[in-house]
């Protein structure tokens, strides 16, 4: 599929140092982990994110978007189709009273960062969720305590087709690691949040809360994509994953994380194979022992 006619048609729409071929995943994502995109590319606007989809559509070539890749485990194979990162060249962030306006490719800690800086409490759950705006609307990230859908008023969002609508919170069917544009296949473009004003002192006190205890409680000095699994209903995932005796336990340079078992970690080299062998031997065990399905919360990319 490499160097076919789409990849010059989109050079043509985006331009060519906006592009990349056989680009190593590996470089896009927390894992640190993923083989060769036919197609890497990084447009600046909705306009040119119209054009990458027609290209698309009209050659019959799969895409993928991306945001900070914190939530993806992408094949040792790569990606045989386009990957469309809309991290760093579609990342604005506008206040305006208590209002939050960022663009899809925003980080949850910029974004958490400019609030405090603006005396807005509300958005401090997310000032250590390494992810994009785009991926936490679409998945309802949350932490602490805190959800997207306790700050989101509306979602502007992109169809495969290139349309754009507004979503009113209330019809984005949010719930846990779910919502309506997960369902439809929409493109985050931007949403607006309601914050509320804040003591400053109070707002990067909590931050820096939040900060000691993910530091104290989570492996941040290895790669990982987070939180591996789901929460199971009644459960945690890590209090189980532990329970089942698999503390420390390995495939390759896949390992679950001794300091949270809720984690998988990258020890260093190791494969999405290392990374889905781990996963796979985790829900046995666990539904083995304790008769509890686990789903990963880490999408997976690519053939596996």
């Amino acid at each position: 599929m490499s160097g076919s006619n789409y990849i010059e048609r989109i050079k043509q729409a985006v331009g060519e140092e906006y592009v990349l071929t056989n680009e190593d995943m590996s470089r896009h994502t927390t894992f640190r982990i993923g083989g060769p995109a036919d197609c890497f590319v990084t447009p600046k606007n909705e306009e040119e994110l119209r054009d990458i989809l027609k290209v698309c559509s009209q050659e019959g070539i799969p895409y993928f978007i991306l945001g900070n890749g914190s939530n993806l485990l992408v094949s040792d194979k790569g990606y045989r189709g386009v990957i469309i990162q809309l991290f760093r060249n579609m990342a604005g962030i506008n206040v305006k009273g208590e209002t939050v306006t960022a663009m899809t490719g925003a980080l949850l800690t910029q974004i958490a960062a400019r609030a405090a800086s603006e005396s807005l409490t509300g958005f401090e759950f997310a000032s250590g969720i390494p992810g994009t705006l785009g991926g936490a609307c679409v998945m309802n990230a949350g932490a602490y305590g805190g959800e997207m859908k306790d700050v989101l008023v509306s979602v502007r969002a992109m169809d495969a087709n290139g349309a754009v609508r507004t979503f009113a919170k209330e019809e984005l069917d949010l719930g846990y690691r779910h919502s309506a544009l997960m369902d439809g296949g929409y493109i985050v473009l931007s949403a607006e949040l309601k914050l509320r004003k804040g003591d400053p002192a109070e707002i990067l006190a909590v931050m820096e809360d939040l900060k000691c205890r993910r530091t104290s409680k989570q492996p941040l000095d290895l790669p990982s994509a987070g939180s591996t699994f789901k929460r199971p209903e009644g459960y945690f995932a890590g209090k189980l994953i532990q329970d089942a005796g698999l503390r420390g336990y390995a495939v390759g340079g896949a390992k679950v994380s001794e300091k949270h078992c809720g984690f998988v970690v990258n020890t260093g080299g190791a494969t999405a194979e290392d990374v889905s062998g781990l996963i796979r031997y985790i829900q046995g065990k666990v539904r083995d022992q304790f008769g509890v399905d686990m789903y990963p919360e880490v999408r997976f990319l690519g053939d596996f």
